[in-house]
């Protein structure tokens, strides 16, 4: 892999023939000079770096995220979302195409962190959370928001800050290794920051997977940079958005936005890494009347070149360091616990980052070009993929509905792109093979219901590939039954809605509206009872549900209860009361983790450490926890 230099496109029939003329000579006249021993070592480390700083974007990824269009119910949302992640991505490698930067491809994130935040890590992975962009930045706001943090990488303020770059290194490895939370006490072998040669009374708790790398990433993502720093950022940002046709005083508008929305007396989100002063709103506004606005240059070549980058890097990864989702510690998506199904509707597809650092790469890849021949070849074995996996699954436990919407969101979306691709005919006739195979299992499905032996994999997965089926609302009245008795509260009222709603004069319907009736004044979930008041045409229903939920929203008892609260509405019309309540829970399981800790039980504080990091990563208490960590390489 060759992350110091971005190779120059190879030139293809759609980008026409006065492009191919241009790039074709120097192509076939350049001829690489050799490097010197000083630039290979360069090399070698820019490639260690780029590694380790995709991994940690891989960690935070898995523990935060991204905002997922298909699990919103609202196809206004849906879309809102699809438009804000290529809005991120495209004024990105607007901005980046002017920074006169090669030493690295740079990807950018859309994750789910509801605090306002916005984040660069070293190999110029860039991430701009969801919370941020909800504060209604435009495209000036969110270019300046963007450009400052490629300065960042551009200076390489990332790795000259000691702290930070040794939690990028530990980051690399946290997963597979592990993070001590220690007690009150200090560890007794300093030299053993991980806790595997001490002994079972060690006063201190190991976490890994998932849980661990999230803690180093989040004391990664709030760590200050200094003044001088954050100064060289912002004028450099602000030139770098003037040169891409941004107006720079984007910076002056998003500070005052923030100001007035964020409050900054607690050092909260972006303002927890980026301190801000009036004498920065000034100096931005100053900056911003001496820069001109220029007329910004076409950026496919630049794009075109990234992805070859990304592609490069991920072709030169050795066998071993392609891991697999399971090596470095993190959930096998397939292996739930929750009564669902791997291959039910509720159940996710495993993405690219939790599969390995290559499917990773090619994704970022994929962003960065999305047409042509690479990126049609990424999409196919992607969904390639998707459809083994598939079929490892028992014949009646395959999802063959959302692999089938899969191929239809592509084929769509290659169809906009390049409606002349040889792909689409590959796509379509795979589509239509899964759409007979599915149609095929019919016959047996209908024979297993009227049995009526079933397991609730079953009815997921009838629900996901017969959508249309006039036996919808008896099924999905079924599958809301088997919910309620696991106690899945949030899943049943939904298949109770959609019984209603797909057969509202049948006998299902009724009885889906009777199960709702008796559900609503003892549902605890927080979700459920939202779900019902939004969604609900029963107004004694809604009324009941409105009235739970307004004083469950204070006083519910499990952490995960109002962490899936907020997940599923970020915007409630409780999510104070909720968060606050979390914060106060997860001060209570704090308290009980040095309990346990000093009392030699570390079994119990695990327990307790795991549900604060994954249910309340921003309250107080994870960040303690985070103070706590053994965190030196």
């Amino acid at each position: 892999m060759q992350v110091s230099t971005l190779r120059r496109p190879r030139a293809t029939p759609w980008l026409g023939a006065l492009l191919a003329l241009a790039l074709a000579a120097p192509l076939m006249a350049q001829t690489p000079p050799a490097k010197t021993p000083e630039a290979k070592s360069v090399e070698i480390e820019n490639q260690k770096l780029f590694k380790k700083s995709a991994r940690a974007a891989m960690a935070a990824l898995s523990f935060y995220g991204v905002p997922d269009p298909d699990e919103s119910d609202d196809p206004e949302e849906a879309l809102r979302l699809q438009h804000e992640r290529q809005r991120v991505i495209d004024i990105g490698y607007q901005l980046a195409a002017h920074a006169r930067f090669s030493d690295f491809p740079f990807s950018f994130f859309f994750i789910d962190m509801p605090v306002p935040n916005a984040f660069a890590l070293p190999g110029g992975h860039i991430f701009v959370t969801r919370g941020m962009l909800e504060l209604g930045l435009d495209d000036d706001m969110l270019a300046c928001l963007l450009a400052h943090e490629i300065a960042h990488v551009v200076y390489e303020h990332g790795t000259r800050m000691r702290r930070r770059a040794t939690l990028l290194n530990v980051l690399s490895q946290a997963a597979l290794i592990g993070v001590m939370i220690g007690a009150d006490s200090e560890p007794e072998n300093p030299r053993d920051p991980y806790g595997i040669e001490r002994s079972g009374d060690r006063k201190g708790s190991l976490v890994q997977g998932t849980a661990a790398a999230g803690i180093v990433f989040t004391e990664l993502l709030l760590r200050k940079y200094s003044r001088g720093f954050e100064d060289q950022a912002d004028a450099e940002g602000q030139r770098l958005a003037a040169a891409a046709g941004f107006d720079p005083d984007g910076a002056r508008a998003l500070w005052q936005l923030m100001t007035e929305r964020i409050p900054t007396a607690n050092e909260y989100g972006y303002w927890r890494t980026h301190p801000f002063s009036d004498q920065r709103l000034r100096a931005a506004e100053v900056r911003a009347k001496e820069l001109k606005i220029r007329e910004p240059g076409p950026v496919f070549s630049y794009r075109r070149e990234t992805q070859l980058a990304l592609l490069e890097a991920a072709a030169d990864l050795d066998e071993d360091e392609a891991l697999n989702r399971n090596r470095d510690g993190r959930d096998d998506r397939s292996d739930r616990t929750d009564g669902q199904s791997p291959g039910g509707e509720a159940s996710q597809p495993v993405q690219p980052w939790e599969e390995g650092l290559r499917p990773f790469l090619e994704l970022s890849a994929l962003d960065a070009w999305p047409t042509g021949a690479d990126a049609e070849r990424i999409r196919i074995s992607q969904l390639h993929r998707r459809r083994d996996r598939l079929m490892e699954e028992p014949e009646m436990a395959r999802n063959y509905g959302a692999l089938i919407r899969a191929y239809g969101d592509q084929i769509a979306l290659i169809r906009a792109l390049e409606p002349r691709s040889e792909a689409l005919a590959t796509l379509q006739a795979e589509r239509d093979e899964l759409t007979a195979q599915v149609k095929a299992t019919l016959p047996k499905a209908l024979e297993i219901w009227r049995d009526g032996i079933f397991q609730t994999p079953f009815l997921e997965t009838f629900l996901s590939n017969h959508p249309d089926s006039e036996l919808t609302p008896d099924v999905a009245l079924a599958l809301g039954d088997a919910y309620s008795r696991s106690r899945l509260e949030a899943d049943a009222v939904e298949q109770y809605l959609k019984a209603m709603k797909a057969g509202a004069d049948s006998e299902a319907g009724g009885r889906a509206l009777l199960g709702l009736r008796n559900l609503a004044p003892h549902l605890d979930q927080l979700a459920a009872l939202q779900m019902l008041s939004d969604d609900i045409d029963d107004e004694e229903v809604g009324r009941l549900a409105s009235e739970r939920l307004g004083e469950q929203a204070s006083r519910f008892e499990a952490l995960e209860n109002g962490s899936d609260y907020l997940e599923r509405y970020p915007k409630g019309a409780h999510r104070e009361a909720v968060n606050a309540r979390i914060e106060a829970l997860a001060q209570n399981l704090y308290g009980e983790v040095v309990l346990y800790q000093n009392l030699g039980d570390h079994v119990k504080a695990l327990e307790r450490i795991q549900k604060i990091l994954e249910h309340a990563p921003m309250t107080p208490a994870a960040e303690a926890l985070r103070e706590k960590a053994v965190l030196d390489s």
